[in-house]
């Protein structure tokens, strides 16, 4: 995939996202970093202090298990939902032509979700991929091969 010169790269995954701008040309691409972000988000049982509990129904005294919220799981679709709308932000700026983004399935399916007219007009590509802790040059090599 080329990456067109001043097009905007997004590596995200749920707790890191990393803006990338190409400051090269599509055959020799220079990603160079803009912006990072990232939120602590423990594990889901650092967040719980209690375990998930029972239902019983009022005929037959059945008793089944409640799913127990997952609070971390919770907490990365929220940022992957504020990527999406710093994405929109951006657009609305005109401070991009061309997206890319790189994110694991489930982050790029929970962007999916939220991205606005805007970015799905400039989205150029996307790739399924955690390179969150790849280096810059690894990144680059990885979109050109996609």
């Amino acid at each position: 995939m080329q990456i067109p010169h001043k097009s905007v790269v997004l590596v995200a995954d749920g707790r890191k996202m990393l803006f990338l701008r190409n400051e090269g040309d599509a055959d020799h691409p220079n990603l160079i970093v803009e912006q990072k972000q990232r939120q602590d988000n423990p594990s889901n049982t650092e967040q719980t202090t209690h375990r998930a509990g029972q239902a019983s129904s009022t005929q037959g005294g059945v008793r089944s298990s409640v799913e127990p919220t997952d609070f971390h799981q919770i907490e990365e679709d929220r940022f992957a939902a504020d990527a999406a709308d710093m994405l929109k932000m951006r657009a609305f700026d005109n401070d991009y032509e061309s997206l890319i983004i790189v994110a694991p399935p489930r982050t790029l399916g929970e962007m999916r979700k939220h991205y606005h007219k805007e970015v799905s007009d400039r989205l150029s590509g996307e790739i399924d991929k955690d390179l969150t802790g790849h280096p810059i040059d690894e990144i680059e090599t990885i979109i050109q091969k996609a």
